[in-house]
Parts: structure tokens; C-alpha cells; sequence
């Protein structure tokens, strides 16, 4: 009997609430229409996963690829990017990519060679003289003979991204001949023609992530670098390491790269207009590459924190030189006649070519 009174009770002062509070507004109509949430699990969600800082050449032409992507197919596809190796560093992505975990990644074409032994010829130093001598090899025979491998572990390669050419840093002393690399250790890529490089020099390779670079550097694990412009600028290398010297010695570029099966199993007209956007978005990262580059060279000239050297046409050829014999070396690694394209390439926008 008690129950029964202290349910009744229970619900009149319910009732009795609900009267002096009153009842949440618009009960009975239906939710306001939200155009944002419109098909949300109907939407092709693309993760673009990269290691590099947002306003780098890579990281610039990912969010812009993003922004194309919102404005032409926002009620269809969505493209998240996740720039530093939020979710996987430059050593894990290509595993990620392959099994599905994320769609699309833009990795150096050093990050490329631990699987794929042949990319390792675009870090042969000194290859290409200039950007015309990149832009012939990547768009003719030589491209298309590289993005086909890359098929055998579920990838397809859809596009080519510029950063442009890597200069040497030290914090000890300045990089003009090759004997001034004698006794230092450098951060290298992954890549076995990058470790015979400076071995070459008669300096040690370490090689390690994008993401680890400047802690190695602070702590001095390492004592100096190789890598683009926009790269020592963005990561602030250059307030840490004293001496610069403008080699050009070797090209920096990215792969875009898409998981096959995601990729083939987009709806046509979907895919034909990405394709249209990764064209757009690689001309436009072409000419942000080079700007970018040109600008944060004088940005770190008026910090006045490098001593900036650039290498005469004697001293180049000091280097070219002492570096000729990895082009033997690895002919094998590479292959014999994707080796004389690429001498082929190079010869022709330079006659001084190993």
C-alpha cells in the first residue's frame, strides 16, 4: 500500500513540476533542418595523413587539395588532413596506406626506397641540375616506370608534389669542401643512397623521422642536416644550427599517394573529379614550392642566425667528385637502365653530371 502512495505521490509532483517549469518548447513539431548533417554516413571520408608542419609546400598544397575538395564535393567527400604525424610518423604511413587505415599520404621519395629500392635514384646526388631536369624525368618514362611498382602493396600513385633542393646545415662549422664534413654525423632519410653520401663525405648517417629532427638536433644526437628551404625555415632548424651552405645537391619531392582498392572503388564521377583537383592542387604546390622557398631563404638571411655559404662552381665540383662513385655503387639497387635514364636526364641540363 505504501508503494502505491509513494508512486502516486512521485508522479503528482511530476505533474506539478512540469506545470511551473514548463514543457520544453516545440515538442510535437520535428528537428530544425541541418544541411551539415545531410547524408554525414553517406560521405566518402579521404584521411590525409603527411609529417610535415602545415606551411611547408606539402603541408599548404594538402589543405588546399582539402579546400577544392569542400567547395566542389562537400555533400559527397570530405578530406581530413593530419599534418606532423598526428597519427602516423613518415617511418609507419606507407603500412597504414596499404592496409586501409588511411586513404592518402604524401610521402618523400626517400621514404619510398626501404619497399621500392629503384626511387632511391632521386636522391643520387647532384641527378638533376634544375627543376626542368625533375619536372622531364617525373612526367615521362621514368615516373610512370615508378608509380608502377608501387601497385604490389595496394597503392597507387596519382600525383607528384615539389618542395624543391636540399641544402646541408652544421652547428659546428661551415659545409664548403668535402673534407669539412669529416667526423660528423647528419640526419638522413631513409635511404641507402643518402647513407653512401655522406659516407662519401667522410661523415656518419643516422637515419630517423621528420617529426624527431630538431629534438636530435637541441640535443645534439645529431650535428647537422639536409633538407629543403621551406623545411629548415618551418621547423626552425635554422635557429639551432649555425651554418648553412646552399648545395642544391639533392631534390626533394612527394608522392601522392591514394590505397588502391579505396581508390578503384570510388563512384567514377567522383574519382574523375579528384583526379581533376590533384592536377589543380599540383600546379598550384608548383609555384607556392619555389615562392615559399625563396622567401624563407630571405626571412632566415635577415634573422641573422646562419652563416650562409653558397657553393661556387669550383667547390661544386669538389663535391661532384667525391660523391661520383655512388653512382656505381648502386647501380645494381637501382637498376642498370633506369640508372642510365636518369644520367640521360641529367646530362642534358648539365654537362658537369657524374
Amino acid at each position: 500500500m505504501r508503494s502505491f502512495v509513494s508512486m502516486g505521490l512521485f508522479v503528482l509532483v511530476g505533474l506539478i513540476t512540469a506545470m511551473l517549469i514548463g514543457f520544453p518548447p516545440n515538442m510535437s513539431k520535428s528537428l530544425p533542418y541541418d544541411a551539415e548533417q545531410v547524408g554525414l554516413k553517406d560521405r566518402i571520408v579521404i584521411k590525409f595523413n603527411h609529417v610535415v608542419a602545415e606551411n611547408t609546400p606539402k603541408g599548404l598544397a594538402a589543405e588546399h587539395f582539402a579546400k577544392l575538395v569542400r567547395e566542389r564535393l562537400s555533400d559527397r567527400v570530405e578530406v581530413q588532413v593530419y599534418p606532423n604525424g598526428i597519427l602516423y610518423s613518415d617511418k609507419h604511413e606507407l603500412d597504414a596506406l596499404s592496409r586501409g587505415d588511411i586513404q592518402m599520404i604524401a610521402p618523400s621519395f626517400s621514404n619510398l626506397t626501404n619497399a621500392f629500392p629503384s626511387w632511391g635514384a632521386f636522391d643520387l646526388p647532384f641527378a638533376f641540375p634544375n627543376q626542368q631536369a625533375v619536372d622531364e624525368a617525373l612526367r615521362g618514362d621514368i615516373g610512370e616506370q615508378l608509380l608502377a611498382e608501387l601497385t604490389s602493396a595496394n597503392m597507387k600513385g596519382i600525383s607528384f608534389w615539389n618542395n624543391g633542393f636540399k641544402q646541408v646545415t652544421s652547428a659546428h662549422r661551415p659545409l664548403i669542401h668535402p673534407a669539412d664534413f669529416a667526423g660528423q654525423t647528419f640526419r638522413i632519410l631513409p635511404s641507402n643512397v643518402l647513407e653512401k653520401q655522406f659516407h662519401a663525405l667522410g661523415a656518419q648517417a643516422v637515419m630517423m623521422p621528420f617529426t624527431e629532427v630538431y629534438r636530435s638536433v637541441v640535443r645534439g644526437d645529431v650535428d647537422g642536416q639536409e633538407n629543403t628551404i621551406s623545411n629548415i625555415y618551418s621547423k626552425r632548424l635554422y635557429q639551432v644550427q649555425r651554418y648553412m651552405t646552399i648545395s642544391n645537391h639533392g631534390y626533394l619531392g612527394y608522392t601522392v599517394i591514394v590505397n588502391q582498392s579505396f581508390w578503384e572503388g570510388l563512384p567514377a564521377d567522383i574519382r574523375s573529379e579528384l583526379e581533376l583537383i590533384v592536377a589543380e592542387t599540383t600546379e598550384w604546390n608548383r609555384e607556392l614550392a619555389q615562392r615559399l622557398n625563396q622567401q624563407q631563404l630571405d626571412q632566415i638571411r635577415n634573422s641573422g642566425m646562419m652563416d650562409i655559404h653558397q657553393l661556387t662552381v669550383k667547390e661544386r665540383e669538389e663535391w661532384l667528385e667525391a660523391l661520383a662513385p655512388i653512382y656505381e655503387q648502386m647501380e645494381q639497387e637501382i637498376g642498370a637502365p633506369l640508372l642510365a635514364q636518369i644520367k640521360a636526364v641529367g646530362h642534358k641540363y648539365d654537362s658537369h653530371q657524374p
